[in-house]
C-alpha cells in the first residue's frame, strides 16, 4: 500500500487530483485502442465490449461532462414559500406575487440519470459526424483513422471537464456516488427486509450473471457462420494491382497471356486444394451446354488456412483452336480430384471464354 501511495505521488498533481470518473473515461479510451491495435490483443473477443462502450457512451459523457461540470441537485415536488399567501389564487384569494421561475427547476447541473440518457444519446451522434469528416479528408473512414479521431475528441473534451470542475467549489462539483452506490446495493442485497426480498435478490443476481456469462459466450464463441470455399481469376493493371477486368479473350495458338488464380478458404478449418484447369470445346443445344472435347491444362496445389487466401500468377496457353473455347478452372477441396474432373464433380469453378486462333 505504502509503495503504491508513493508511485501515486510522482504523478503530476492534476492528474493525481483527477475525478474518478474521468479518469475512468482516460483509461478505457487507452484500454480500447491497445485492444483494438495491438497485434495480439486486437484478435481476442476483449475488443468487442470496450469498442462498444467506446463507441456508444465515453465520447457523448465526456462531452457532457465538459458542458455540465456542476452537480445537479434534485428537482422539488413544490415551488418555495415564505409561509405567506400560500392559498390557492384560483380559489379567489390572494398569494401576493410570485418569485419569476418560482416553478423551475433551478438546477445549473444535470442528476446521474440524464447524464447517462444524454451521455449515450450524444456518442450516437458524435461518432457518425466524427465519420463524416473524416470521409473528407486524405485518411478516409478506417480503424486507425476513426479510432485517433474519437480518442482525440474524448480526450480533448475530458481535459475541458477536469478544468471546468476544478474551477467550482468542491460541494459544487459533480461527482459519481460510488460510496452512496455500494452501500445502498450491499444493504438491499446482503440485509433485505423480508425473506421475499431476499429471494427476489438471489432472483435478481442469478439472472446478471446468466445475461453476462451469455453475452461473454456468444463473444468468446461466436458461431462459425456459413463454410464455403470460393475460386476466381484477376489480372494485374500497369500498376501492378490486381484487378476484376481486362481479361485475355484473344489467343493465338502456341502462344500464352499470365492470369491470376485466386482460392479463398472460408472453411472453418485448414483445407488442401487442388485446382484443374482445362479447355472444353462446347455446343449449346437448347438451354443446355454440352461438352464435346476435354482437354487437361495444367494442375495447381495449396494449402490455406481459414480466411487466408492464394493468388498464383500462371500462363494461360490454350491447344484447342476456334471461337468461344470455354476455360475451366475446377476447385477440389481436400485434394480429392476424380478420374474425369468437371463442372459436374465439384460445386466451386470459374470459367473464361476465349476466341483461339491459328498460327
Amino acid at each position: 500500500m505504502t509503495e503504491t501511495r508513493s508511485l501515486v505521488a510522482l504523478l503530476p498533481r492534476p492528474v493525481r487530483t483527477l475525478p474518478a470518473d474521468l479518469a475512468a473515461v482516460f483509461a478505457l479510451v487507452v484500454l480500447t485502442n491497445v485492444a483494438a491495435l495491438a497485434p495480439v490483443l486486437r484478435e481476442t473477443p476483449l475488443r468487442v465490449p470496450l469498442g462498444l462502450a467506446f463507441v456508444l457512451f465515453v465520447p457523448g459523457y465526456a462531452f457532457i461532462a465538459a458542458l455540465f461540470p456542476e452537480a445537479g441537485d434534485e428537482p422539488t415536488a413544490d415551488p418555495p414559500s415564505d409561509g405567506a399567501g400560500d392559498e390557492d389564487p384560483v380559489a379567489g384569494t390572494d398569494r401576493g406575487p410570485l418569485p419569476v421561475g418560482s416553478f423551475l427547476d433551478d438546477r445549473s447541473g444535470i442528476d446521474g440519470i440524464e447524464r447517462v440518457a444524454l451521455s449515450f444519446g450524444l456518442s450516437i451522434a458524435v461518432t457518425p459526424l466524427i465519420g463524416l469528416v473524416l470521409n473528407f479528408t486524405p485518411w478516409g473512414i478506417r480503424l486507425v483513422p476513426i479510432m485517433l479521431a474519437v480518442s482525440v475528441f474524448t480526450v480533448g473534451a475530458t481535459v475541458v471537464a477536469a478544468v471546468r470542475r476544478r474551477e467550482l467549489p468542491a460541494d459544487e462539483r459533480f461527482r459519481v456516488p460510488y460510496r452512496a452506490w455500494y452501500a445502498a446495493g450491499r444493504a438491499e442485497l446482503l440485509e433485505p427486509d423480508t425473506r421475499a426480498d431476499a429471494a427476489l435478490n438471489v432472483v435478481l443476481v442469478a439472472s446478471l450473471l446468466l445475461a453476462v456469462g451469455t453475452v461473454g459466450y456468444a463473444v468468446a464463441v461466436p458461431p462459425d457462420g456459413e463454410q464455403f470455399s470460393a475460386i476466381y481469376y484477376l489480372t494485374e493493371d500497369d500498376d501492378g494491382e490486381l484487378t476484376a477486368d481486362n481479361y485475355p479473350t484473344e489467343f493465338t495458338q502456341g502462344e500464352s497471356q499470365e492470369i491470376v488464380l485466386g482460392v479463398d478458404n472460408h472453411e472453418h478449418r485448414t483445407v488442401d486444394y487442388t485446382v484443374v484447369l482445362v479447355e472444353q470445346r462446347v455446343s449449346v443445344e437448347g438451354n443446355e451446354t454440352v461438352v464435346e472435347e476435354q482437354r487437361e491444362l495444367d494442375r495447381f496445389e495449396t494449402h490455406l488456412e481459414h480466411n487466408e487466401s492464394w493468388h498464383h500468377p500462371h500462363e494461360l496457353e490454350p491447344t484447342m483452336t476456334g471461337e468461344n473455347i470455354r476455360i475451366v478452372w475446377l476447385l477440389y477441396p481436400g485434394g480429392d480430384v476424380p478420374n474425369a474432373p468437371s463442372t459436374e464433380t465439384t460445386e466451386y469453378h470459374a470459367h473464361l471464354w476465349a476466341n483461339v486462333s491459328e498460327e
